[in-house]
């Protein structure tokens, strides 16, 4: 696996150093051009946390990925830098109450002080969040929050809502294998349900679902219903940076 490649893949330069602006820089870059998507439950593809499966995907295929994916993977190229990364469970807020355990990965970067990164979960900072701040932090997607939870953990909250309740202890990739598997193949999960594929471009979230386009600018939203097959791979292709073969649909292999 090539760190150059994978920098070449996300547009960002290299850098000798493994600062602040470096780790900003990174991390806005791969929110530009790696998407949050859950595809391949799909389309039949199996999903492996292994590092060089997910550098194949991401990397030589130009796809994105959900959590484990594209955070395992961004987690690889930040210590192939130079960066120390610890990977962190994390609990989901769902309705005011908690998911499992595993049910998020994200990432604690230590520099002068620990920062959290995050570049899978949907609408999220679009840079590195102090941990040990104690007032609010302004971010292009809002303004987060970090406190203290019961049991050591720490609660992360985007616009006064809560996101997800953060463990503080390390963890390695291969601890979330089990959840990746009850979120890829469960009927219960909201990933076997639902189609989504979402990036940030420069000004504004864009997400293809299903055969909706949704545009999210703000407060400004916009939805357009696509044609048909053939408007749906284009936008993948042209939106999204990659190809398909076929259309994935809810409930098909």
């Amino acid at each position: 696996m090539d760190p150059d490649a994978y920098l070449h893949r996300i547009g960002a330069r290299p850098s000798p150093t493994t600062d602040l602006k470096t780790l900003w820089h990174l991390q806005e870059r791969h929110l530009a051009t790696v998407p949050f998507e859950n595809l391949a439950i799909h389309l039949g593809e199996r999903v492996s946390l292994e590092e060089k499966d997910l550098f194949a995907k991401i990397v030589d295929r130009r796809r994105g990925g959900i959590c484990y994916e594209v955070n395992g993977l961004f987690a690889w190229l930040l210590r192939e830098v130079g960066f120390e990364v610890t990977l962190l469970g994390a609990k989901v807020f769902r309705g005011g109450s908690l998911g499992p355990p595993f049910d998020h990965l994200a990432l604690r970067v230590d520099l002068d002080e620990p920062w959290l990164v995050d570049v899978g979960f949907g609408r999220h900072s679009v840079h590195p969040l102090r941990l040990n701040a104690t007032e609010a932090q302004q971010d292009d997607a809002g303004d987060f929050l970090i406190l203290d939870a019961p049991g050591g953990d720490i609660d992360i909250l985007r616009d006064g809502e809560p996101a997800y309740r953060l463990e503080r202890r390390a963890r390695e990739l291969h601890e979330f294998e089990p959840t990746c598997w009850w979120q890829t193949t469960s009927p219960g999960s909201n990933f076997t349900k639902r189609l989504v594929c979402s990036l940030l471009t420069a000004d504004r979230q864009v997400t293809l679902a299903g055969d909706r386009l949704i545009e999210t600018a703000g407060d400004d939203r916009t939805e357009r219903l696509l044609s048909g097959d053939a408007e749906i791979l284009a936008t993948y292709r042209t939106v999204f940076g990659f190809e398909l073969e076929r259309v994935p649909v809810v409930g098909q292999k």
